[in-house]
């Protein structure tokens, strides 16, 4: 019988009576809890999910979120007030001595809260043990992150109708932005990237008011959520033919996400991936120019534990989500990224996105 989300994490948190996951409010929420609970909506401020060593999950709501909250997993408990609150969390952790928080995410108030109430308790960081836990993806997650790949797709296909001489970065990535709410998505992944012109050379660069004009790049870094999923993606267009070495950077690049991509699978050093495509790119006239990692792991959070970098430790299993991004970055000049969404599998890897990665003149 599959394990609980609930069972996997407290597998993963070796030597922990239970895990606890806090959420204060916005923009404390921490998504592990609707990971836990799968609930599909509610706000949930001021409640926590509490796992315990046997598997248990106690959610502890308030009459607020009571309705949604018995629509998803877990034993619910309902308060009123805080003296209630406060029973349950104790009546939760009775008899627990070392409980573990997201340290990535709780904030020093709530950790203390919990401390104060609960009694003798040793807090102790799970961030590992839930990284480990949400970076393995079951199929209900994985069909979520489907739909959003190919809601995000179905717009990339659409972009270089979206283009013409004057239009500006904000107004693309708002028609962007729409487009993926039409097709079903339920709020972006992140704040849409629009780099146009010398712009595309900032990886993280912010849709502002400059218009697009002939030989100029146009990069779009974005992705939207589908029950709380994400996708992610890069997709680089031209308005006319841009200067050559713009075209040459763009095949190499378009070359190193293949050579990555090709050390995806099940069982294979992350770094890997990393390395096959930044020696692609440092054996060309860009070296140096690759400026960030290859990928990273995908979830309920566009950005999860697992590290595709050169420097990465650690190894790849079937069911994690993680992006392939090689990039190469001119200043003054201009960039190009080209990005997917990868399902890592048992020989390999599936990728989740689709769109056209030859060279495009608009």
């Amino acid at each position: 019988m599959e394990k609980t989300r609930a069972e996997r994490l407290v597998s993963n948190a070796e030597g922990m009576d239970a895990v606890v996951i806090v959420n204060d409010g916005d923009p404390f929420l921490d998504s592990t809890f609707w990971y836990l609970t799968e609930q599909g909506s509610g706000t949930f401020e001021g409640s926590f999910a509490i796992v315990r060593s046997d598997g248990s999950l106690h959610v502890i709501v308030s009459i607020l979120e009571e309705e949604s909250a018995h629509e998803g997993k877990g034993e619910v408990h309902v308060f009123h007030n805080r003296e209630e609150r406060d029973g349950f969390i104790r009546d939760a952790l009775r008899g627990c001595g070392k409980v573990g928080f997201n340290m990535h995410s709780a904030t020093y108030a709530g950790v203390e809260y919990i401390r104060k109430v609960a009694g003798d308790i040793e807090c102790v960081d799970a961030g590992k043990a839930i990284g480990d836990t949400v970076s393995i993806k079951d199929s209900k997650e994985i069909e979520a992150t489907r739909r959003a790949c190919a809601i995000s797709s179905q717009v990339a296909g659409e972009i270089p109708d979206m283009l013409s001489e004057g239009v500006s970065e904000k107004e693309v990535a708002a028609c962007m932005d729409n487009r993926m709410r039409e097709l079903g998505g339920t709020g972006n992944a992140f704040d849409t990237i629009a780099a146009f012109g010398a712009y595309s050379s900032q990886p993280h660069h912010m849709p502002c008011d400059y218009r697009l004009k002939k030989g100029d790049t146009a990069l779009f870094d974005f992705g939207t959520k589908y029950d709380r999923y994400c996708s992610d993606m890069t997709r680089t267009v031209f308005l006319g033919r841009p200067p050559e070495i713009l075209e040459r950077a763009y095949e190499v690049v378009r070359e190193a996400q293949l050579a990555g991509i090709a050390e995806y699978r099940d069982g294979a050093a992350a770094n890997a991936a990393d390395l096959a495509a930044r020696k692609i790119i440092d054996e060309s006239e860009f070296k140096g120019k690759f400026i960030h990692s290859f990928g990273h792991g995908i979830g309920m959070e566009v950005h999860q534990d697992i590290s595709v970098s050169p420097r990465s430790e650690q190894v790849l299993r079937a069911g994690n989500v993680v992006s392939a991004e090689p990039g190469i970055y001119i200043p003054g000049v201009g960039g190009i990224r080209i990005e997917d969404t990868c399902l890592i599998t048992e020989d390999g890897c599936e990728i989740l996105t689709s769109f056209d990665h030859s060279f495009t003149v608009v």
